[in-house]
């Protein structure tokens, strides 16, 4: 029997979390992953924050990205980053939870675009807003 499309969402996001060493390093967790979405979170610990006492914008990059990755491997398809741009909205300090929110925007062929936006989980407010061009390369995650 065939999977749907949340299944395969599913059960590729689970695929990809289990060799996710980094990530899970960082203290990120995997909430969703739903066909063309993911979300994460992470917490910013006192080691993330920088020489002006917040976090470091590469902290919060790294987080956008493994939700871009996450949402854009979905279907089942190995897809890479391209490119990436983040625009830094306001500062993340040590306690907070950042959730990571990508959401595809539009998927052709070979390539999709991804916006992702990171929030601070306790007020909603917008930290980052961030844009990735994937492209999609041979194989998959889980067998068909």
């Amino acid at each position: 029997m065939a999977r749907t499309a949340e299944e395969t969402a599913r059960a590729t996001g689970a695929a990809m979390w289990a060799d996710d060493k980094a990530s899970r390093a960082l203290g990120m967790e995997l909430v969703s992953v739903t066909p063309g979405r993911a979300t994460l979170t992470m917490p910013v610990a006192e080691t993330m924050l920088n020489g002006l006492g917040v976090c470091h914008g590469g902290f919060v990059f790294t987080l956008a990205d493994s939700a871009c990755a996450f949402a854009s491997n979905s279907y089942n398809e190995r897809a890479i980053l391209q490119t990436a741009q983040v625009t830094l909205l306001a500062p993340a300090r040590a306690g907070m939870r950042l959730v990571a929110e990508a959401i595809e925007k539009t998927r052709a062929e070979r390539s999709a675009i991804y916006d992702v936006t990171v929030r601070d989980e306790a007020t909603g407010e917008t930290l980052a807003e961030f844009r990735g061009l994937v492209r999609k390369i041979p194989g998959s995650f889980i067998p068909d």
